[in-house]
């Protein structure tokens, strides 16, 4: 196409094309390295074999390693095709049943969330936050910024569930709580989304929960109700009412364009199974600490005994085990 006499008669077309042609380009040369590594290494494997060079063969199995390790990003990175999957991501979840014992898991959830954002290099800022009862959160927003952050973390979508001896029971009994995670691309200004003032209803209150004095002085939190969808969004953590008021705003498109995303495309479908209540036998996954420790994805069947490491935001096995699921079903195999 870009060897078109008339290339250059349309511009913007002209400078798409060239941004694809550069995106392709780009892949091709990746894989052509890829390529060439491995005929590398197989060649100096067979002469250091040959030679019994332990040193060498060592240090070629950990280029190997490294090599696959790339290939295997690569590979997700191509599944993660849509238009939403380089986008930002919010995150949203809400304590489900169980009481403080859920409330207590969406905290840990968040921290897991938050610790494999920073293990992936991602930038993440609260938006609200509801404080539990007694202990945890009742609900949380947070965004998470960074290269595909959206295509990773919608592998995350549904209901999480937690069996393990609960710390707020005397009797030290056994108790099985409940969260739900909602993941939801994060809109650019590039993206327009129409929204008619008369269809918000806007109200602003007192923050509350964590964040320091200044942050509880003011009427600075603002909650946006959308009345044609009953969706609402609020965002408490600013200190301003106009930067809460933006943010809100941000959410709210965010959410608007998830809608329109799933009624437009039949594939959503799969996410809008996993909405279903936050209580038995809906879960997605479930974190066993008690009587043993499993952490187990029930759509993938994938397993890790290693509950703490993924509590602590160790999930890419879990993340990338269902991308492949995913798109082996979307995309099946000829």
């Amino acid at each position: 196409m870009s060897a078109k006499n008339d290339f250059w008669e349309n511009p913007d077309t002209a400078r798409e094309v060239l941004q694809k042609k550069t995106k392709l380009t780009d892949n091709l040369d990746k894989w052509k390295k890829f390529n060439k590594e491995i005929n590398d290494i197989e060649i100096l494997w067979d002469i250091a074999f040959q030679e019994k060079e332990e040193n060498v063969l060592q240090d070629l199995t950990s280029d190997m390693d490294t090599l696959t390790s790339s290939v295997c990003q690569e590979e997700i990175k191509m599944m993660l095709s849509s238009e939403q999957d380089p986008m930002n991501a919010i995150i949203s979840i809400h304590a489900g049943a169980g009481g403080t014992e859920a409330q207590d898991w969406a905290e840990i959830l968040l921290r897991m969330y938050l610790r494999w954002a920073e293990k992936k290099g991602f930038t993440t800022k609260i938006i609200d936050h509801l404080p539990g009862d007694e202990a945890g959160i009742k609900s949380v927003s947070c965004t998470i910024e960074g290269e595909y952050a959206y295509g990773y973390a919608k592998a995350e979508i549904g209901i999480h569930r937690l069996v393990r001896i609960s710390p707020f029971d005397a009797n030290s009994r056994r108790h099985t709580s409940f969260a739900s995670v909602f993941v939801y691309p994060e809109v650019d200004d590039e993206i327009k989304i129409e929204i008619n003032e008369d269809d918000l209803r806007i109200d602003t209150f007192r923050s509350g929960g964590k964040g320091g004095q200044h942050v509880n002085k003011t009427d600075s939190a603002v909650r946006i109700t959308h009345l044609p969808t009953g969706i609402v969004v609020q965002c408490q953590n600013e200190r301003s009412q106009h930067k809460n008021k933006a943010m809100a705003m941000k959410y709210l498109k965010s959410r608007l364009y998830e809608r329109e995303l799933q009624q437009k495309n039949d594939e959503k479908n799969e996410v809008n199974k996993l909405k279903k209540d936050i209580a038995w036998g809906s879960q997605i996954r479930s974190y066993v600490l008690h009587p043993y420790k499993l952490v187990k994805d029930h759509r993938t069947n994938m397993e890790n005994g290693n509950a703490s490491k993924v509590l602590d935001g160790d999930i890419d096995e879990f993340i990338q085990a269902y991308l492949m699921n995913f798109t082996s079903r979307v995309f099946p195999s000829n």
